[in-house]
């Protein structure tokens, strides 16, 4: 029976188990294998938290004052500026 895929965590929940990650990689105590599972499992949850920062850094919107009034309008990251 194969097995069943998790749902991805949340962001914070990803970023909490890799700064636990990161944590127990310092402390020296981890076998060769064991730190390279935990280093594959920190760069699966390193895309999830990029992941999760990019798609609210697109639901972000600025309010802007135009001709004395406040008014919304879509995100422009650096990039996309002139």
């Amino acid at each position: 029976m194969p097995k069943a895929k998790a749902a991805a965590p949340s962001f914070e929940e990803a970023l909490h188990e890799l700064e636990e990650i990161v944590a127990r990689m310092d402390s020296g105590q981890l076998s060769l294998e064991d730190s390279l599972q935990q280093f594959e499992r920190g760069v699966e949850l390193s895309r999830i938290c990029q992941t999760s920062l990019k798609t609210a850094e697109q639901k972000v919107e600025k309010l802007v004052k135009k001709h004395g009034e406040f008014a919304i309008e879509p995100f422009q990251d650096a990039s996309e500026q002139d």
